[in-house]
């Protein structure tokens, strides 16, 4: 398994509080499992829980969304459970077998857990289908849909001088 530190691009934190979009770094000591990250994103004080954007290696991303006592969990390729412990945590979170060597790239998770926030099931499947595009670019787009790309593009350095 990586070093988890090493190899996350960006860990962020997004909430609506009163009706504006909030954008917060997270630590990367809480990038270590699904229930460590649903935890730090319960202390946010979303109208609507919370969810967090986590870009690692230039390879792929997860999203965890905590609204209540609901967690859901989207990972954008399933065969970077291998090498990365969140990964592999996202993964066993939804119950999914860890994948073999021979599996392709796939998302796995609820490509609906933010359908109500702008970024639809079919949408993001879409999108994470789009093999030129780097995580960074992909959470760009759901940012965008959702209300806060400005914001995330800005965090993530994705911003134009």
């Amino acid at each position: 398994m990586s070093d988890l530190n090493e190899g996350v691009d960006f860990a962020l934190a997004v909430f609506r509080e009163e009706g504006v979009w909030q954008v917060q770094e997270l630590a990367h000591d809480l990038l270590t499992d699904v229930e460590t990250l649903a935890h730090a994103l319960r202390r946010f004080p979303g109208d609507g829980g919370a969810v967090s954007l986590i870009g690692i290696d230039e390879d792929f991303f997860v999203v965890v969304r905590v609204a209540g006592a609901n967690v859901s969990a989207l990972l954008s390729d399933v065969t970077a459970a291998d090498e990365w412990e969140l990964a592999a945590s996202v993964v066993e979170f939804l119950g999914l077998p860890m994948p073999e060597e021979e599996d392709e790239p796939e998302p796995a998770g609820d490509l609906g857990l933010l359908a109500d926030a702008g970024m639809s099931a079919m949408d993001m499947g879409v999108l994470l289908d789009d093999v030129d595009l780097y995580p960074d670019e992909m959470l760009s787009e759901v940012a965008r849909k959702m209300g806060f790309g400005d914001l995330f593009d800005d965090a993530v350095g994705l911003t134009s001088a």
